[in-house]
């Protein structure tokens, strides 16, 4: 059973409304008074058993799931569903005693200390044996309670554990190596080990980067690769048990998707997955924490193939491992949750249901915070639950296909922090998010997909900052513009090949031959400088001297350099190529500047907005065989509006040409049959 089958059974009938819940941490007065407020809020989903494996297994080979029946039958008569967790997050203590050698070890080959999360080696067969023997007899227990509907396997799977150099890591890594390899003349071939004399002369002389030393970008990249895959296989495990024992029950597992790279490839994950699940935070003082769940959601989007997803975590207010972490605001609550909704998450899941009073993140928000259900945060709750029954009709429905892709890899972002670059450190997914929130601005779906997505429904195609590329998926590319495309190239696009080897000739290195031109040399610049283009535009963090453009190549400069050291050379290019066009931007354009040039690329490849809204107004069309629903989402501080008509589901009002929305407001307009795009 894979996600891509429509017999993968949704949890919940309307949309899933809920979050982790740790009634362990409480006495059974205060489960029942959750109940009660369970039922007020509208919760029909819980996560339960995240960190339980202690009391499922209080001493090695002794089970006991009297707590659990207890808990699975009370949520049952509460009308609560339970996806249920595999409890090898938390490794219990008798285990660390019994087994101190399954603890992942640092790059100094420090053994990480007992009693924080995902405490073990991904690696330790050890560990294996234990975590799916737990896994066997819970699932064996629990199979056919009615309440069960989904199987959560572990927690956020490298969010602890994700880089491991412990003996058992770097003997894995020796075989992973191999396996790829085959022989160690290919070995030394791919990294380039000739540099600094390093090359090996047999497979046993392989390690994991540790230690504190100028490692091998190759190395480095293949490092980040194993590890990854590594935990996949720890899923894998896991899921074959629970696919064996409760073949009915859907299975995933949390991903921590936002909008740089993840800590293991989640994209490459998702096919593992029948519903892909994501926890995402957004940081208080981040001023487009809007566009930051956009993004993640678009993301999510790519990785389900456009199905429906799930939002597992997130927060009604503050965190708790930021510098300064800020709550939010009842209507930031709402426009959050219903935000995740309009990218096409068919839930809204918190972390937690009942703040903590004790533990690492005592000061985390929840859904009843510490000051109880008598509280503006559990009334905003309650008032969230009524407003996701009213859109239970969504469920089920697909963001509407967008004409719009920007390409991500997390491969990419590895190799780019894999070994020194121009500027150290160097982030990956920046101007990605900028390109992304120029379009995001202006009511533009866009899909993030994988660099091997199908891009033949597609009309723009963005590529930024795409420092690893495959041979394949450059001639993707090439071929969607040539077949009539547009695609935005940026700088350091292209620069590498899957090993992490510099293509020679010049950069955007495999993607020259997509822009018509190429440049010598690499000018980064410092926070506070910025450099003057002939067009009025300012570029900032880069420059390229650039070769001039051939006419014969179908290439022009659209703005030169004015100033520094690369002045009257070209910045800003543009290419006929084949029935497409490809721009090639070889500096990061400041936000007005970048604004004016997407306004361009946007109109003239015919790209249009979900809705004609108000600046600051967030669109977004669902769509079902039945209806398509538009999702509005004011982010502004004044009223906005919105052109379309229908009736909002969360209002019942009918509008007919234009919405008007309060600053903070959200509208889900089911669009009139003869009024739909």
């Amino acid at each position: 059973m894979t996600r891509d089958e429509t017999t993968v059974p949704w949890p919940t009938e309307g949309l899933s409304y809920g979050g982790d819940y740790s009634p362990e941490q409480w006495s059974w007065d205060v489960v029942h008074e959750d109940m009660e407020l369970m039922r007020r809020a509208g919760v029909n989903l819980v996560t339960l058993g995240v960190f339980s494996w202690v009391v499922h297994e209080p001493r090695d080979g002794e089970f006991d799931f009297t707590w659990l029946d207890r808990m699975l039958d009370l949520l049952h008569e509460n009308g609560i569903r339970v996806d249920l967790a595999t409890p090898t997050a938390a490794v219990p203590m008798w285990l660390h005693e019994a087994h101190p050698e399954i603890l992942p070890q640092d790059i100094h080959g420090h053994p990480l200390a007992p009693g924080g999360r995902l405490g073990w080696c991904a690696s330790s067969s050890v560990f294996r044996s234990y975590a799916l023997r737990i896994v066997e007899r819970l699932a064996e227990h629990v199979a056919g309670h009615p309440a069960v509907r989904l199987w959560h396997v572990s927690n956020e799977l490298g969010g602890g554990n994700a880089r491991c150099h412990c003996p058992v890591s770097n003997a894995r890594f020796r075989k992973w190596v191999a396996e790829k390899y085959g022989d160690v003349a290919a070995l030394n071939d791919a990294w380039g080990m000739a540099f600094w004399g390093n090359s090996y002369s047999s497979f046993a002389e392989v390690t994991t980067p540790w230690g504190i030393t100028a490692h091998n970008p190759g190395q480095l990249l293949d490092y980040e690769r194993f590890s990854s895959d590594e935990l996949l296989a720890h899923y894998r495990a896991e899921k074959e048990v629970l696919r064996r024992v409760t073949p009915e029950v859907p299975v995933t597992t949390n991903f921590m998707v936002g909008i740089g790279t993840d800590v293991v490839d989640y994209t490459r994950w998702a096919d593992e997955m029948d519903i892909v699940a994501n926890d995402h935070y957004t940081v208080g003082p981040d001023p487009l924490k809007h566009q930051d769940i956009a993004f993640s959601g678009d993301r999510m989007r790519g990785m389900s193939k456009g199905a429906p997803w799930m939002l597992m975590e997130h927060a009604t207010g503050a965190g708790s491992w930021h510098p300064v972490n800020q709550p939010k605001t009842p209507d930031e609550i709402v426009r959050h949750a219903l935000a995740h909704v309009a990218r096409g998450s068919d839930s809204v899941m918190f972390f937690q249901w009942r703040a903590s009073i004790s533990g690492t993140e005592q000061f985390h928000s929840a859904m009843v915070p510490h000051a109880g259900a008598d509280s503006v945060v559990y009334r905003t709750i309650v008032d969230l639950g009524a407003k996701l029954n009213a859109l239970a009709e969504v469920r089920g429905s697909r963001v509407e296909p967008a004409r719009v892709a920007l390409l991500h890899d997390n491969e990419a972002g590895w190799a780019l922090r894999s070994g020194l670059k121009p500027q150290n450190p160097q982030r990956y997914a920046d101007t990605a998010r900028a390109l992304h929130n120029a379009l995001f601005q202006r009511a533009i779906t866009v899909d993030v997909v994988a660099p091997w997505a199908d891009l033949d429904d597609y009309t723009l195609v963005v590529v930024p900052g795409l420092f690893l590329l495959s041979d394949e998926n450059a001639r993707s590319i090439e071929a969607f513009v040539e077949g009539g495309g547009t695609v935005i190239v940026t700088w350091f696009s292209g620069i590498v090949d899957e090993n992490n080897t510099v293509r020679p000739g010049g950069y955007p290195g495999i993607l020259r031959s997509v822009v018509g031109t190429s440049s010598e040399e690499f000018f980064p610049l410092d926070a506070e400088q910025s450099v003057a283009l002939t067009n009025g535009w300012t570029g900032r963090r880069w420059m390229e001297r650039v070769r001039p453009a051939d006419p014969a190549l179908g290439t022009e400069s659209i703005a030169d350099y004015a100033d520094g050291g690369y002045r009257g050379g070209p910045a800003i290019m543009r290419r006929r190529l084949g029935d497409g066009v490809a721009w090639y931007l070889s500096t990061d354009l400041d936000a007005p500047s970048l604004d004016e040039l997407v306004g361009r690329v946007v109109a003239e490849s015919g790209v249009s907005p979900a809705a004609d809204v108000a600046p600051g107004v967030e669109a977004v069309r669902r769509t079902s065989a039945e209806a398509t629903y538009l999702f509005l989402i004011n982010h502004a501080d004044e009223p906005g509006w919105a052109d379309v008509s229908g009736v909002d589901l969360l209002t019942g009002q009918e509008h007919d040409q234009r919405v008007v929305l309060e600053p903070g407001a959200v509208a889900v307009i089911r669009e009139r049959p003869e009024k739909r795009p």
